[in-house]
């Protein structure tokens, strides 16, 4: 049996693969079984930050590989708590929980938040409004909190516990609020999974000062768009707003798994010993991976993800066949005449890895993409569009 055979056999029909068996890459190339290159525009879905086989990220983690793989958080480790170090001293958060994926820091958070709930003001405040068209996790309590009705099927009972309220208007979350008992309000900077869909910054920061004004937490998930995705370290950043709580995982492992709760001054204490824990979260490999992916993070290779976004939006936007683009740094959605799935077919068939989300074609190249590798490949997708 082929690759194709043994996978469709012995894996889990959960995916719809594209017909290629990747094997091997350096940096934003990639090869098949059958040497056929590609340029990628996908990154793993974000997550490898500085493309295939980095050569930074393979030496702080084969490093600790040889000194330590894992000891639980019975003990400590020193990645695990420079890593910490780092993201509060970037961010101006206070503590973090490690896991080990997005779906997992979402759990974290809205553990958190309610449990932050229950201590300042007793039982019954534990209500979570999330937006309309989010996507926070595959979980039941992160399927529940997603609000998109094509997830809420065939896995019930959900978690009680969430309502779901308009993007961008601020009418429609005050009224969920003022409706219900509610600890927290959660959102992404741009709903990827949704079509990425940025917020509205007037929307963000409204939000923000009614959750300040009735103590509730504001919670954004940075799954996707952390980690330099937007052009900034993590995209709330781009709305002048502070979170009480972020979550964060994908890009930040750059390729091994990792998640990660950022608590802020008001939810610093809110989790406690035994209150959540994960046996491989704070792993000292993902860890060293992750310190290697953050420190490479500078302001001057934002400024370099700001202008690539705005290379591909200037050459698309008005492009034949193109309806629109959306999104922000290297995190575009392309809404165009043909079908998304059908435009990414085609970029495959001549050498370029493009993602969809519901029906537009999404960029999400590694944030270090060489130039002549992104013009190259955003004229193939054009060719294809």
């Amino acid at each position: 049996m082929d690759i194709f055979e043994i996978d469709r056999q012995y894996v889990a029909n959960t995916y719809k693969r594209f017909p290629v068996e990747l094997v091997r890459g350096k940096g934003s190339e990639l090869f098949d079984a059958s040497g056929k290159r590609y340029i990628d525009l996908g990154s793993g879905i974000a997550v490898n930050s500085f493309g295939a086989s980095d050569e930074v990220w393979i030496n702080a983690v084969t490093r600790q590989l040889s000194k330590l793989q894992h000891t639980s958080n019975l003990y400590y480790t020193d990645p695990c708590a420079i890593l910490a170090k780092k993201l509060c001293e970037r961010t101006g958060m206070k503590k973090v929980f490690f896991g080990n994926s997005g779906a997992e820091a979402n759990e974290g958070a809205i553990k958190a938040a309610r449990r932050y709930s229950v201590k300042k003001y007793g039982e019954g405040r534990n209500v979570i409004v999330t937006l309309k068209n989010s996507f926070h996790g595959r979980t039941l309590a992160t399927l529940a909190a997603t609000g998109q009705d094509g997830f809420h099927k065939d896995f019930g009972p959900f978690p009680e516990g969430f309502v779901y309220a308009d993007a961008n208007d601020f009418d429609s979350v005050r009224t969920l609020c003022e409706e219900n008992q509610v600890c927290g309000v959660m959102m992404e900077p741009v709903q990827g999974e949704g079509g990425v869909c940025p917020l509205e910054k007037d929307f963000v920061q409204k939000v923000a000062a009614y959750c300040a004004e009735n103590d509730i937490l504001l919670i954004f998930d940075e799954v996707q768009t952390g980690n330099g995705r937007t052009g900034e370290l993590y995209g709330y950043m781009h709305f002048g707003v502070t979170p009480d709580i972020f979550t964060t995982a994908k890009g930040l492992g750059g390729g091994l798994p990792i998640g990660a709760v950022l608590l802020g001054e008001k939810a610093e204490n809110a989790l406690e010993a035994g209150t959540h824990g994960s046996t491989f979260g704070g792993n000292p490999v993902c860890c060293a991976g992750a310190i290697s992916i953050l420190d490479r993070i500078t302001p001057e290779l934002l400024a370099e993800v700001r202008e690539k976004g705005a290379y591909i939006v200037n050459e698309l936007k008005e492009y034949p066949g193109v309806k629109s683009v959306s999104g922000m740094g290297l995190m575009l959605g392309v809404e165009c005449e043909k079908p998304g799935i059908e435009i990414a077919n085609a970029c495959l068939e001549k050498g370029v890895l493009v993602l969809t989300a519901k029906t537009k074609v999404r960029i999400l190249p590694a944030l270090n993409i060489p130039w002549e590798f992104l013009r190259e490949a955003i004229g193939i997708l054009k060719e294809c569009i």
